[in-house]
């Protein structure tokens, strides 16, 4: 860790060429940003699209005033200076790790970053004993805080209630076709199809490693297949129904878990002990699905209940009568 600080350069070591330098790369990353933002958002939620367009404006209107700057106090050729140079300076997240984040946290993303980069340079003008450089620093905050204000604006513009409660409605969908729909689904393939054979594995041996070891392996089967066949049955394309990579991961993650709350219990190695947990764990579960289905799926909760609860009772009766027999 010492070794990879040593590399950096401390602000305070910086110089005022260096310092503009190192705005114009930081003014330059962040155009992109919410350039790259803008590219994601478009298809969806077009309004928000236009707000981000507006913001990389902004951050390209802001790197060609410095770079002008540079040209008139030192001359043509810029130094490389990046964030990454500089020790405790504001970091930016790659922007393959936001991909997958939902709107909602787009924007507070992007409302952070204003916030910091006019924080950063607020207290590094605050912190300077040279006029030039903290009227340089001054400005920059001022400039920083003043996309905010900008951001704002485009907002009032680009995003009326019809247009945010739209990109809303929108939202709630994706999330529903991409994250609750496989999920649920996987909960009740996992929670329903390894009832049987865990408690039939359970009576036929009352072996408690046993029936954890079949138990244990239903549920990750159960996943991996329910996580191919959901990847697999639709890229989404057509039908919109999102990534299917996300679809995938939500169902067969959601299968495992189904399947492993009931086999978890017989890591416990009293039988009968085990045996009732398991049945308390499974009742919590079947409920869940009911609940879920009420929620999102706007299912009566009633129906929901009786379908999910009656299925699951004829699954768990099947599984005890095949083991005791």
């Amino acid at each position: 860790m010492q070794l990879f600080t040593a590399t950096k350069r401390r602000f305070s070591e910086l110089s005022e060429q260096e310092v503009l330098a190192l705005a114009i790369s930081s003014e330059e990353e962040d155009g992109r940003i919410y350039a790259n933002y803008a590219e994601k958002l478009r298809k969806d939620f077009p309004a928000s699209a236009a707000v981000f367009d507006g913001m990389a404006e902004e951050e390209n209107t802001h790197r060609a005033w410095l770079i002008d700057l540079h040209r008139r106090r030192f001359g043509e050729t810029i130094p490389v200076i990046r964030r990454e140079h500089v020790a405790g300076f504001y970091p930016r997240r790659p922007v393959w790790l936001m991909e997958n984040l939902g709107i909602e946290r787009i924007r507070a993303e992007a409302e952070s970053m204003e916030a910091e980069a006019a924080n950063f340079y607020a207290k590094a003008a605050a912190r300077s004993t040279d006029a030039a450089t903290r009227k340089l620093l001054g400005d920059l905050a001022a400039a920083e805080a003043k996309h905010k204000e900008t951001a704002d604006a485009l907002e009032k513009e680009h995003l009326g209630p019809e247009a945010r409660a739209t990109e809303e409605r929108e939202a709630a969908k994706q999330f529903l076709l991409i994250w609750v729909q496989p999920g649920l689904a996987g909960l009740m393939d996992g929670s329903v199809s390894t009832l049987a054979p865990i408690f039939a594995a359970a009576f036929a041996t009352h072996d408690t490693f046993s029936t954890f070891l079949v138990g244990l392996a239903a549920a990750i089967g159960a996943g991996i297949s329910m996580a191919l066949t959901e990847a697999f049955s639709d890229d989404g394309v057509l039908t919109g129904r999102g990534s299917p990579f996300k679809r995938g991961l939500s169902s067969g993650v959601m299968t495992a878990i189904g399947g492993l709350g009931h086999a978890l219990p017989y890591l416990i190695p009293d039988f009968w002990t085990a045996t009732i947990v398991a049945i308390i764990i499974v009742f919590i579960e079947l409920w869940a699905i009911a609940w879920i289905r009420w929620k999102y799926m706007e299912t009566p909760f009633f129906r929901a209940a009786m379908q999910i609860v009656l299925g699951g009772a004829l699954v768990f009766a099947a599984g005890i009568l095949i083991g005791s027999a």
